[in-house]
């Protein structure tokens, strides 16, 4: 059944679909390399000029933590503007500038500004597309929208990361800027393809649903909200384990200097990202068909399995298993987690602050997974630490299963549950218009 959009976006059976719908996947789709830039191949372009691993290490480090810091201002931001497309356009800008920079001089503090302003423009850009996405086409089409952008968005990862190595490898690290800079502009003229006047930014911030009109929550309502706080668990648990599961596996695999390091990374990520395609597009449909709960569960029971089998096969064609098993499960969550956040936080104006509050949550887990797992590495073996890394994922196994009596009914947004919205009205016995 095709999903499509009314004079005010709700999706409907049978109207034509919005004219403004495949700007936001032709978003989607360029974006992915544009934020992605120089990022992968920052290290080796480090090395090249002489800094050595410690150094590259920290002052990536620096550009994640500013990243992570900043997910949850960035979600009030988004919350609170009335200016989303403006809100890609300027740290878009930014982000190529930023990046730019590096070419010019690759002194510390430059690199590390550099990263700082290119993960503080990630935090907004991305979170701003999803707003817009929810303020075009509302509740009603977010699942079949979003599961289109997280499709577009991964074959642009995979066409970005296969056309940076092919001219890379030809023409140098200046090419893999230009990319990136033109892959931004793109962006920015698909953003300018969608009419501010279509986008409602009441919907887009979750304000409004069909119950309810322009009540806004206060902050606790992220504290109250229970699916919230067990869905942010179950992520850091899970991205504790599956941040470092790549990068380990890589070091791994190329330890004894037989393989081509670059040609094997670029097959880790089209093999991942290209798997996304599919789960992305298989999580929208059962998302649409019964909710977000399983589709979630299968997500994190994939890291367990990935964890097994890198533990057993740590030889280059592994990499296909391995980064199979990471494509279902990222390709899902990329679907899954943010609509699931802007279902439950529907009708408290907060859903940005509330994807925020997830992303950092997501952050931490993956801030923790190098370190865990390099010592567990060095101490242990690389064979024990992928089983480590994939066991953390049976902790978030284990917080869905239990809490599923509550987190079914939201993740399935049953007629007459109980939300968070109705949650912090009945706790706070007052509505607030502002945000």
């Amino acid at each position: 059944m095709s999903v499509v959009a009314d004079a005010r976006g709700t999706s409907e059976p049978g109207a034509p679909v919005k004219r403004d719908q495949w700007p936001l996947a032709s978003v989607n789709f360029f974006m992915a390399d544009f934020l992605a830039g120089i990022g992968p191949f920052l290290g080796v372009f480090l090395l090249a000029h002489g800094w050595q691993s410690g150094l590259i290490g920290t002052v990536m480090t620096i550009g994640g933590v500013a990243g992570m810091l900043m997910t949850i201002p960035a979600g009030a931001f988004i919350d609170a503007t009335r200016h989303k497309r403006a809100a890609v356009i300027i740290p878009g800008i930014f982000t190529i500038s930023a990046s730019a920079i590096i070419l010019l001089s690759q002194e510390f503090w430059v690199v590390a500004t550099s990263q700082v302003a290119t993960a503080i423009a990630g935090a907004v850009i991305g979170p701003s597309v999803n707003a817009m996405t929810l303020g075009i086409v509302k509740q009603a089409g977010f699942t079949r929208q979003n599961g289109i952008n997280q499709a577009f968005n991964h074959a642009g990862n995979v066409v970005g990361a296969g056309l940076s190595g092919l001219l890379g490898w030809k023409f140098g690290y200046p090419a893999v800027f230009i990319l990136a800079a033109v892959f931004g502009l793109l962006t920015i003229i698909s953003v300018l393809m969608i009419p501010a006047s279509d986008i409602d930014h009441d919907a887009a911030r979750g304000a409004i649903d069909d119950n309810k009109n322009g009540k806004v929550s206060g902050f606790q309502v992220l504290l109250e909200c229970k699916p919230l706080l067990v869905l942010a668990a179950a992520l850091a648990a899970f991205h504790l384990g599956n941040a470092a599961m790549l990068p380990l596996y890589g070091m791994a695999v190329v330890s004894d200097g037989t393989i081509n390091g670059p040609g094997f990374v670029a097959i880790t990520i089209v093999v991942a990202q290209a798997t996304m395609i599919v789960a992305s597009i298989v999580a929208m449909r059962m998302a649409e068909a019964q909710g977000y709960w399983l589709v979630l569960l299968i997500s994190f029971l994939a890291l367990p399995l990935r964890g097994l089998i890198a533990g057993n096969l740590i030889v280059p064609w592994g990499v296909y298993p391995v980064q199979i098993l990471d494509g279902v499960g990222a390709g899902l969550q990329s679907v899954a987690v943010p609509g699931l956040v802007a279902r439950i936080l529907n009708g408290t104006g907060r859903i940005n602050v509330g994807q925020g509050a997830v992303m950092t949550a997501q952050g931490i887990g993956a801030a923790l997974s190098p370190a865990i797992g390099g010592w567990i590495a060095q101490v242990f073996g690389y064979e024990a630490m992928f089983y480590v890394l994939g066991g953390f994922a049976l902790l978030s196994i284990g917080l869905w299963l239990a809490f599923a009596s509550f987190l079914k009914p939201a993740c399935a947004g049953n007629a007459g549950s109980e939300t968070c919205a109705d949650t912090s009205s009945a706790n706070t016995g007052t509505e607030s218009t502002t945000g």
